[in-house]
């Protein structure tokens, strides 16, 4: 995918063709991606070939024939997207969309899946300590995870990297486009709490989620009511040798029946 007017491309100081809003003048046409996976999938001694993540969610959206190929062909059961957060005020330091991107993709990609006649489901990716991101944000994280009813067993921990515009708003504490503050965790304290509230409900994670609660003033997430994040006491631990309650890894149906992620989840029972 590349610009469709290369004149303008060359004069263009745009940071990027999809941020804030995909540009006007950037192809989006999946046709060839489409033929690449059929060509694929043609070739002798070939029974299947997976797609497992690597979708880029605001454009796939708004690709109907792309996302039925990819669903009735191309999908093992899971695929890992990354909607990242769901901070407006973190994503937009990601240069990522917005978080209705991810509500947008997941029911469109469960619309797909139907139409192809099976039961498949994403694995989203979320991140901790990202710049930009304070307990206020990993709390509003947290409690979209628990609306959702997603228990990820995979998340991120923000590890500033050569060449990212990230790791510079991570050293110097400045928005390189504004020279505006962002905050970071620095300190190993700081973003171990980020990374607790990502799986809240681990029982080896409740103090460090009361903590954070405590010191982001959000007392009123700890107790027993089924608006509160974690509960008054530490639950038991849990014997790491037994099966999870949320399936293997917490990425599909469990043996009770209680269904992964295939979209926006706010109609289902609550836990």
């Amino acid at each position: 995918m590349q610009c469709r007017r290369p004149e303008v491309e060359a004069k263009c100081r745009r940071l990027s063709c999809v941020h804030p809003k995909v540009c006007k003048l950037m192809g989006t046409d999946h046709t060839p991606l489409r033929d690449l996976m059929r060509k694929s999938r043609e070739l002798p001694g070939i029974k299947k070939v997976n797609v497992a993540s690597g979708i880029r969610m605001d454009l796939a959206a708004d690709a109907p024939e792309y996302l039925d190929e990819l669903a009735t062909h191309h999908v093992g059961g899971h695929l890992k997207v990354a909607p990242e957060h769901t901070s407006a005020k973190v994503l937009q330091k990601m240069k990522k969309p917005g978080g209705d991107s991810f509500e947008r993709f997941a029911a469109r990609f469960k619309e797909a899946s139907q139409r192809a006649g099976k039961e498949q489901y994403l694995v989203p990716y979320f991140i901790a300590s990202h710049p930009g991101s304070g307990l206020e944000e990993m709390i509003e994280l947290a409690l979209y995870l628990k609306e959702n009813g997603y228990r990820p067993r995979q998340v991120q921990d923000f590890i500033p990297a050569p060449m990212d515009i990230a790791t510079c708003m991570y050293y110097t504490g400045l928005d390189p486009e504004t020279l505006t503050p962002v905050e970071s965790a620095q300190t190993a304290s700081d973003r171990g709490l980020q990374r607790a509230l990502l799986q809240y409900w681990e029982p080896r994670n409740h103090a460090l989620v009361k903590r954070a609660l405590e010191r982001a003033g959000r007392r009123d997430l700890i107790g027993d009511g089924r608006e509160c994040l974690i509960p008054a006491r530490a639950p038991a631990m849990r014997d790491p040798a037994k099966r999870d309650d949320d399936g293997p890894r917490g990425r599909g149906p469990s043996r009770n029946g209680e269904p992964g992620y295939r979209g926006p989840a706010r109609s289902r029972a609550r836990r």
